[in-house]
């Protein structure tokens, strides 16, 4: 769970989320987010530019069913482990900045397969300490990710994706060590 002060997406006194079918169970609504955004996977993603607003389109649509601030950056400081992600009132301006920096390189489309797996970990480590949602940045980060390499040319295998060997991989980018980010991405071409 994220740590948050003073956190208005919560219900009072808990750290449950406000969710659009009013769940006040951190499992229950666990186990009904898991099932309803695995669903939303399974359908076309939204069509975009590949830009920070087509990124959140991804967002709008995995979580619409859950919550309604679903597709907006958040506007709480949060952290997880102790270590704090932006401050939402410079979301928008890093998002500009590192979906300008994607365009720049052409959305790797002409990379090799060892430079995309390299500047792939590092979009998404770049990403994922934006981390621009209250919530499901993860899932909406590998949706995205999975997108973004089948139009470059280098399709993933997720099949062979190891979720605890990403958790490993994303806190070790956070920290400044893209490499293990970068083997996974490669194991998965």
């Amino acid at each position: 769970m994220y740590d948050a002060v003073s956190d208005p997406y919560c219900y009072p006194g808990t750290t449950v989320l406000r969710n659009l079918v009013d769940i006040r169970d951190q499992a229950t609504l666990d186990r009904y987010e898991a099932e309803v955004t695995a669903v939303r996977a399974e359908q076309p993603v939204p069509s975009g530019k590949l830009d920070h607003v087509h990124y959140s389109a991804f967002h709008r649509h995995l979580f619409q069913d859950v919550y309604d601030w679903a597709g907006h950056y958040r506007t709480v400081r949060i952290a997880k482990g102790g270590s704090a992600f932006c401050y939402p009132e410079y979301i928008e301006q890093q998002m500009v900045r590192l979906f300008a920096s994607l365009q720049a390189d052409d959305h790797f489309r002409r990379c090799s397969r060892e430079d995309f797996a390299s500047s792939a970990a590092h979009f998404l480590a770049e990403l994922n300490s934006i981390h621009p949602f209250r919530e499901g940045n993860g899932r909406t980060q590998l949706a995205f990710l999975t997108h973004l390499a089948e139009v470059s040319g280098h399709p993933l295998h997720l099949k062979r994706l190891d979720p605890a060997a990403v958790m490993a991989a994303m806190i070790s980018s956070f920290l400044g060590d893209e490499r293990q980010l970068r083997d996974l991405i490669d194991a998965l071409l």
